[in-house]
Parts: structure tokens; sequence; C-alpha cells
């Protein structure tokens, strides 16, 4: 087969190193540095599998800017470009993927593409229409950022967004590229395979929402958060897994999904999904009330990632505190090494740890850390377990 991957971040990247094990892969990106990056086999973000397979596996894989020629004689298309939620349409912003789509259809109208990027619930029923073509099927992605491709080997399920040849023979794919072979396809219809994308991050977002809001109750009545959650957790309905406190759920997809799902229930009588939305606002809110209980002077901001291990914070939960002592006009400083510039959102960043821990009244941070262990009297988290 030949399969193009247009959009090289977690998703794509990771669906294309899968991929380029058995077929030949072309990788499309408008970022010159990933591009350059793949071609020399060097993953352009955190992820170690990624990092073994670029150094172990034999990979048919080729990244370039050209989408055109790419797409020639392409018999798969996927699209992992980012879709991020408009707030003044209460929508995904779909203009790069319609774009692609009708590039694609254009130059290769045989082509089957697949969209992975996360799309409002209707969207392929709705482009179908408007180009007039039968191309188009979603297949929703279930990956973790710092380990997609590891996601990707050991997939939870396959959901493919049509029932058909071409979508079994596109399944196919992903497990021929995959190590754990014993999984569950699921065909379904267009906008069952949207919904199934959207109600998973929610729930996820749901269940951050709850642990954080147990936190939020143990903190103010003084009283052990880890054991009332290992407790709880121990009910084997509940399970001990996904429970860690933290200061709100953040990364790329859960606040935008659990929007997006929001807005497509215009209409429909609902409670809890309008509530998961509002709890991370409280619990940011709540959680810088607590911190100003201490009266610092200067904050310290310990790294800006969503999680531990990772280079990403599009909308880390950070940030939306960061935000809010902001407005407060306190000073603030962070420690992130992992960027090139000296300043961000406005404050200085401090890459010598042992000026960040001097200078900072109180250390914020999502994911605690032993390297701030001489400082643990300074250090304001809600990670109870040590894990994401």
């Amino acid at each position: 087969m030949k399969i193009v991957v247009v959009g090289l971040g977690y998703v794509g990247l990771s669906n294309a190193v899968l991929l380029a094990q058995h077929n030949e892969v072309i990788g499309v990106d408008i970022s010159q540095s990933h591009i350059d990056m793949i071609n020399m086999r060097k993953p352009p973000f955190s992820d170690n599998i990624i990092r073994e397979y670029f150094n172990d596996v034999s990979l048919d894989l080729k990244a370039t800017s050209d989408l055109d020629a790419s797409v020639v004689g392409a018999n798969y298309v996927l699209i992992c470009v980012p879709t991020n939620y408009n707030e003044n349409t209460n929508s995904f912003d779909t203009t790069s993927l319609n774009s692609v789509i009708k590039k694609v259809i254009k130059i290769e109208p045989n082509a089957c593409i697949v969209i992975k990027s996360t799309i409002p619930v209707g969207y392929v029923d709705d482009i179908r229409n408007q180009l007039e073509t039968k191309a188009v099927i979603f297949s929703p992605e279930f990956l973790r950022e710092g380990s997609a491709l590891n996601d990707n080997l050991f997939p939870t399920r396959i959901v493919v967004g049509e029932k058909s040849k071409r979508a079994e023979v596109f399944s196919e794919l992903l497990i021929q590229g995959a190590v754990k072979k014993d999984v569950d396809v699921l065909f379904t219809g267009a906008k069952e395979a949207e919904s199934i994308k959207l109600f998973s991050n929610a729930y996820l977002a749901m269940r951050v929402a709850f642990f954080n809001e147990l936190d939020s109750y143990a903190l103010t009545k003084g009283i052990d958060t880890k054991q009332i959650i290992k407790a709880v957790s121990l009910d084997p309905r509940i399970g001990n897994y996904y429970n860690n406190p933290s200061f709100g759920y953040g990364g790329y997809c859960l606040p935008k999904d659990t929007k997006q799902i929001l807005a497509n229930f215009e209409g429909i009588p609902q409670n809890i999904i309008k509530a998961i939305v509002d709890a991370n606002l409280t619990r940011m809110d709540y959680l810088v009330e607590q911190i100003y209980k201490k009266s610092p002077k200067v904050i310290g901001i310990y790294k800006l990632g969503m999680k531990s291990g990772s280079d990403n914070f599009r909308t880390s939960s950070i940030l939306g505190i960061i935000s809010r002592i902001k407005k407060n006009g306190t000073k603030i400083i962070i420690y992130e090494p992992s960027l090139e510039i000296k300043n961000i959102y406005d404050f200085n960043i401090e890459k010598d740890l042992s000026i960040f821990k001097q200078r900072s009244d109180i250390i914020l941070t999502n994911r605690y850390s032993a390297r701030l262990d001489d400082v643990i009297d300074k250090v304001f988290t809600r990670d109870i377990f040590g894990s994401d």
C-alpha cells in the first residue's frame, strides 16, 4: 500500500511509524524542522517508543512538505491536522481539514481519505454532501501524548466509521503493524464513530474532575485525600487507575472535546456534560484561592507540561492557574529548561533550578519531581500518587 499521512504531530507520526513497517508511507507537514528531524530519524517531540523504532526498525517512511506530489497514487490518505476548538463558533475549527480533503479529492480521487483529527458529530456526512464525494471516512484515535506509538502498538480497540471493504482493509493495516493482534474492531456509522471519540474523552474528563473535587473536599476539611481515594478505588466497579488529583484536566484533547460534545448537546436535556466543563474551571479557581492563603510574593512554576515526561503544554492545566495569578498581578517565574526562549506569557523563564528555587516563595507543580525534595516545604502540588 501507498499511504500518505498529513500532519506529523503525535497522532500523525505514530500512525506513520506504525504503518511504515509494512507499507510505503509519506508524511506531510508544514514544519520544515519536523520534516528534517523525521528524515534524520529523530522524533520531533518526546516519545521514547518512536525513538526506539527510529533506531531499531526498518521503516519505509519519508517526510515532505509537498502534499500535491505525495498523494498521487495513494491508496489511503490519513489526515491528522489540528482541529482547535473555536470559542466564538462553539465548534472545532476544521478549516485546515477541509482544505486538505478538497486537495486530495482533486489530485487523487480514488484514494480513501481517513480522518484521524477529532471532528464534530455529523462532520463526515456534511463534507460528503458538500463535496459530493464518498471518499471520506472517520477513524478515531485513542492515543496518549508521550506514548502515542505504544498505544498504536497495543490498541484498546479500533473503530472505523464505515461498514465496507475499504474500512476492513484499513483496520487490517493497523493490526498488521501492531504488536497486539487480538484487538476488538468495530465498524460503525460515521456519526457513531464521531460520538465514540467525544464521549470517550468526556468520560475521562469526568473521572479527572470527580477525583479533583474529592481532593478539594478533603483539602478544605483537612482530611487525607490519599486514604479516601485508595479505599474508594478498591471497589472493582471504580478501579484503582486514573485517579490521581491534579490542577485540572488539560492537554490537547480533553478540554476541547468536552466543549464540543457540550455544543453537540444543544437542544438535548443534560446536566453532567456541562458540569464536566464547569468543574475544571471551578477546580482552578479553588486552587488559586489555596495558593494565595500562603501569601506568596513570588510564585514559581515548575514546568509547563501537562504531565510527567511530556514536552507539550498546549492547554495544560497549569496555564489556567497562571492566567488567574496573572490577573492578580503577582510576580511569576517559570522553570522550563526545554524552552529556548527567555520569556513566555510575559513571564521570565529561569533555566537555573537553584536560582529558581531560591527566588520562589512557593513552587507550583502539577506533577511532583524528586528534584524538588530539598525545597518540599515550598512546593504546592495535588500530585498524591506520583503518577499521571
